[in-house]
């Protein structure tokens, strides 16, 4: 697996703004479906699959809260073609829960999965990326329900789909699977530097084996 390329090769060898991309004032609000309501005594985050110990690893609101906090400034770029640029995520970081629950050495993908059953694939490469995070926090305020709270996922090098609001759990997998986006038409990378937005872009290698 190749890891995903830094944000700070872009930023000295490309213009801010992916191509295609407008900036956006403010942050509107994008999703498929309801709102969930938060229950804190039910919430569970956990991570499941192919870990290191063939154990399923789960956290309650309370212990997933008491975990090391982070900030990333990061932009977020939606498929939709509007970037949001610099902002601070707070939360914990993907490499964070990868240290507590590690994969087993033939994981390669994992499918972050998120209420209504809603989910997105990613590489493990950029999964494990030093700023991946499940954020609780923009700007050092906690998300609103809508933006995703009590957990999002931000993936900053890759659309903004990639990274599910409402986040539940992680599936360590062997090969890869298309998420939610995925099965219905979207790319099963997402790059926005390569404009990566629609299934029929897809090169050898880019998509699940059939």
């Amino acid at each position: 697996m190749g890891q995903p390329e830094s944000r700070e090769h872009h930023e000295s060898a490309q213009p801010e703004l992916p191509p295609g991309q407008r900036l956006q004032r403010g942050w509107p609000v994008t999703h498929y479906g309801p709102v969930p309501k938060f229950k804190p005594d039910r919430w569970e985050f956990r991570v499941f699959g192919a870990t290191a110990d063939g154990d399923k690893h789960c956290w309650n609101h309370e212990e997933f809260s008491a975990l090391p906090f982070a900030t990333v400034e990061a932009d977020l770029h939606c498929v939709t073609k509007f970037s949001m640029l610099r902002a601070e995520w707070g939360g914990v970081l993907a490499r964070t829960i990868v240290e507590l629950a590690p994969p087993a050495p033939s994981v390669t993908h994992v499918m972050v999965w998120a209420e209504y059953g809603f989910s997105a694939n990613l590489r493990l490469a950029d999964f494990t990326s030093d700023r991946t995070v499940f954020a609780t926090h923009k700007g050092g305020e906690l998300l609103t329900a809508e933006h995703g709270f009590p957990l999002r996922l931000v993936v900053p090098h890759l659309y903004a789909w990639k990274g599910p609001k409402w986040v539940r759990g992680v599936e360590y997998m062997t090969a890869d699977r298309r998420g939610f986006w995925e099965e219905r038409g979207y790319h099963n990378v997402g790059d926005p530097w390569r404009e990566q937005r629609y299934s029929y872009q897809e090169e050898p290698g880019d998509g699940p084996e059939l």
